[in-house]
């Protein structure tokens, strides 16, 4: 997406239980929308439709969250406004969204041991499949639409799912646990991001196994999220831990830079040559030029924002 692509910004504000809407040129906050169950976690936009969903978790963390949340917000971003929320009910603590080829949404419910199937026609639940882990915190999808993945945090599996035919088909082993995962688009490769120590697993779908181990470069800790850029030359690691974000070639896994961001980076957004980053810790956005592999610098955005969005 490029700048002129772009009619607005979104950021969901996890610390602060906000949803905001940001200036894309600018970056000042101009909306805020308040009110919510704790808590706001995580982001999906759906741009030709500008809504964007946004889950209430509940108000503990992965693994310790006494009071999970069973909600989907729906915001109508054009308009700035809260206008509808799914109730997953009996599900709980959904956490990660992605929609699918066949135009349907995908969440995990973390204390539920389920994957939510979601028609955003309807904004209705239609269908539930087992994810195979009470902790199933993250998924990824591939361009084709034929597996999901799921991280299984504690258990240190990743699940495969069938997704035409709703199906847990199986599960890939990992080292150690995971906190974090992505998918190539080709959906050839998925990578697994330790909890444990700072490096990812590089698995191979077609062997259903980890290939390869890939320690992250000047990065002390173990890291949180891995994203793909859009044209899939580039893997994108945000580490919670010691505040930096890994950037390295795809293809090699090497060519790597950990560029210090804001205290506790979470999700993070593509803009062209851009990078934005959350940082829940200090309440601050950070842009960084992939190209040149700097921090361009920062401002305010809510109390904590998690996730960043363009629409």
């Amino acid at each position: 997406m490029s700048q002129n692509d772009v009619r607005g910004m979104i950021g969901v504000d996890k610390i602060g239980t906000k949803i905001l809407f940001l200036d894309p040129r600018t970056y000042a906050t101009e909306t805020v929308l308040d009110g919510f169950q704790k808590t706001v976690h995580e982001l999906l936009i759906i741009p030709e439709t500008g809504r964007a969903y946004v889950p209430i978790f509940g108000d503990g963390i992965h693994g310790r969250n006494p009071n999970p949340g069973h909600l989907l917000l729906v915001i109508d971003c054009l308009a700035r406004k809260h206008v509808h929320t799914i109730d997953l009910s009996p599900l709980s603590a959904p956490h990660t969204l992605r929609r699918a080829k066949d135009g349907l949404i995908y969440i995990t419910c973390e204390n539920s041991a389920k994957v939510a199937v979601i028609d955003p026609a309807t904004n209705r639940v239609i269908d539930t499949i087992d994810s195979g882990s009470t902790n199933g915190h993250r998924l990824a999808i591939p361009a084709d639409g034929q597996r999901i993945y799921t991280d299984n945090e504690e258990d240190a599996t990743v699940s495969v799912i069938d997704l035409p035919n709703r199906k847990l088909i199986g599960k890939i082993a990992t080292p150690q646990p995971l906190a974090g995962i992505a998918v190539s688009e080709d959906g050839k490769t998925v990578i697994a991001v330790s909890d444990e120590s700072p490096a990812v697993f590089v698995i191979d779908t077609a062997a259903g196994k980890v290939v390869r181990t890939v320690d992250l470069e000047g990065v002390e800790k173990p890291a949180q999220i891995a994203r793909y850029s859009p044209d899939g030359r580039l893997l994108v690691v945000s580490n919670t831990n010691s505040n930096k974000l890994s950037i390295m070639d795809a293809g090699t896994f090497g060519n790597q830079s950990a560029i210090p961001v804001g205290s506790q980076p979470m999700d993070f957004a593509f803009r062209g040559d851009e990078l934005f980053v959350g940082c829940q810790g200090d309440g601050t956005m950070h842009i960084v030029d992939v190209p040149g592999r700097r921090n361009k610098g920062h401002v305010k955005a809510g109390s904590g924002c998690e996730s960043i969005g363009f629409f």
